[in-house]
């Protein structure tokens, strides 16, 4: 089995907080997709990278992973959220976090 930590690594490094407002043309072309709380976005995004069908598919069918809904869009919007992101082209993965939740 490869040794995936580079590619985790470089994921990771390209994570950031982001307010969600900079991300509205994202979420209007629809590229825009949320990542649950409980899943970890690193994890995911490198699920996404690695085309790996399987996880993305069962998070799909969970609705852990799912395209940015109209509500969630006006909730951050409303609350002008700070959300956790990661470019996976041609995808935003998104997570709205709060600070308290992230170990730094």
């Amino acid at each position: 089995m490869p040794d995936n930590a580079p590619l985790k690594e470089k994921i990771n490094l390209e994570t950031s907080q982001i307010p969600w407002s900079e991300l509205q043309r994202f979420f209007a072309s629809g590229a825009a997709v949320f990542v649950d709380n409980a899943l970890d976005l690193v994890e995911v995004a490198y699920a996404f990278s690695m085309d790996d069908k399987q996880r993305v598919s069962q998070w799909l069918a969970t609705q852990q992973v799912a395209l940015v809904s109209d509500e969630q869009a006006r909730d951050w919007l409303n609350r002008d959220a700070q959300v956790w992101a990661v470019v996976v082209k041609p995808w935003i993965l998104v997570q709205d976090r709060l600070f308290s939740d992230i170990n730094v």
